[in-house]
Formats: structure tokens, C-alpha cells, sequence
């Protein structure tokens, strides 16, 4: 791999912009500070990034002390966890992503509103302790203003565990939700609460009564309205 070259400054953030400021690097710093771990749970995270490009990312982020990699679980995986550099990153970088939600809504474009990026932002934040533990739940949204083989989308809820389907996984579906990404994206970050979304209509729950409440009780918001990130 070619040696890039620098800001050619001591001062601290030109420095430290050498690490984050690349094309993708804060995304993927992100997803690490979020609790992904995986290589594909990153890219999950990060859907429009080509794997090489994320394998050269996690190499420079290594290199430069940010990241490390460590054994999974079954021994035979690897999973990517951030040093104590790595982790005070995590403050920094959720403060930026609070500021853009306060100052740049007015950029957004209707091809920022990615349906994957969102249902799995979604996936991660649902309260299963809300969802009944005796049996398997599964949700399926139908998000209009998506290209279409991004528009449904499975979200199974079993045991504690969920899952997130672009296929059909093949199980009775139990609740529906209805509308469209922009909608759903604007009450994940905040910007409309769900009561308002529902009582325009833009978004629609279809189902037992019961579980339709327990399942919009269960959706926490993003992590940069309430905070909250796994570093």
C-alpha cells in the first residue's frame, strides 16, 4: 500500500485528521463505536462501501493504534474492537453526529434516505425485553420511496435475539408496518414523533393491537437523539 502523505503540520488535529478524516474512516468508526464487530456487521453498516475499501480502512486504523483484532467467539472468526484510542473517539465522533443532526437536515437528499443503513440502525436499537419471549415475533416494513429490491424488509425476534431479512425468511408474519423511509427516518432521528407520524397516517401499524404497541414501545430511537453508543 502506497505511504499517503500528511498535512505536513505538527498541530494536533491536522494529525489527528490524518486518521479520521479519510473517505469512509468515520463511518466505520461509527459502526465499531455502535457495537458492530464483525466484518459483515460493518459492512452492514456501511452498504454502499466495497469490501476491499473497508478491509484497507480496519488495516489503517489498526496500523495507526485505533483498532484491534481479536478472535470471535468460535475461534475461527475475527472480530475488530477499538483500543483506548479508539474509544475516546467515541464522545467525538457522537457529538459530531449530533451537531449534523441540529445543522445539516436541510442537506439531506432524497438518495441519503438509505432504507438498508436505516432497518439496520433500527435492528440494533429494539428493546426485545418488549416483545413476547414465548414465541417468535416477526415484523415486516414495506418502506415506499425505496428502489424496489431494498423496499421489504424482515426483522425476526427470537429469544432475545433479532435478525434483519431483505428475503422472506419463510414465518407467518405477526405485524406489518407501512409508509415511507423518509417518514420513518425523520422519527428515527427525531425530527417527528412517532404519535405525529402515526396520527397523519404517514405510518401505519397493521396487526394485533397489543403487539403493535409493545413493538413501537420496543423502537428506541437513534443513538444520536438519545446518546447512547457502545464503545
Amino acid at each position: 500500500m502506497a505511504k499517503k502523505s500528511g498535512y505536513g503540520q505538527f498541530c494536533p488535529v491536522a494529525k489527528a485528521a490524518e486518521i479520521v478524516a479519510e473517505r469512509w474512516t468515520l463511518l466505520v468508526l461509527r459502526e465499531l463505536i455502535l457495537g458492530s464487530r464483525r466484518f459483515n456487521e460493518l459492512r452492514r453498516g456501511v452498504p454502499l462501501m466495497s469490501p476491499t475499501l473497508l478491509s484497507q480502512r480496519l488495516r489503517e486504523l489498526e496500523d495507526s493504534g485505533v483498532v484491534e483484532r481479536k478472535s470471535g467467539t468460535d475461534e475461527r472468526s475475527v472480530e475488530y474492537h477499538l483500543t483506548q484510542a479508539g474509544q475516546e473517539l467515541g464522545p467525538i465522533i457522537m457529538s459530531l453526529g449530533q451537531w449534523g443532526r441540529r445543522w445539516v437536515r436541510s442537506r439531506l437528499k432524497a438518495q441519503d434516505y438509505d432504507p438498508a443503513l436505516l432497518m439496520w440502525d433500527i435492528r440494533r436499537r429494539i428493546d426485545s425485553g418488549r416483545l413476547p419471549a414465548s414465541s417468535r415475533t416477526v415484523v415486516e416494513f414495506n418502506l415506499e420511496g425505496s428502489a424496489r429490491q431494498l423496499r421489504r424488509w424482515w426483522l425476526v425476534c427470537e429469544k432475545g435475539e433479532i435478525d434483519l431479512c431483505l428475503k422472506d425468511p419463510g414465518y407467518p408474519v405477526q405485524l406489518q408496518v407501512l409508509g415511507d423511509v423518509r417518514t420513518l427516518a425523520d422519527v428515527w432521528l427525531g425530527y417527528l414523533s412517532m404519535d405525529q407520524a402515526i396520527a397523519s397516517r404517514k405510518l401505519l401499524f397493521e396487526g394485533p393491537r397489543q403487539l403493535a404497541s409493545d413493538f413501537r414501545k420496543s423502537l428506541k430511537l437513534s443513538s444520536l437523539v438519545t446518546g447512547a453508543a457502545k464503545a
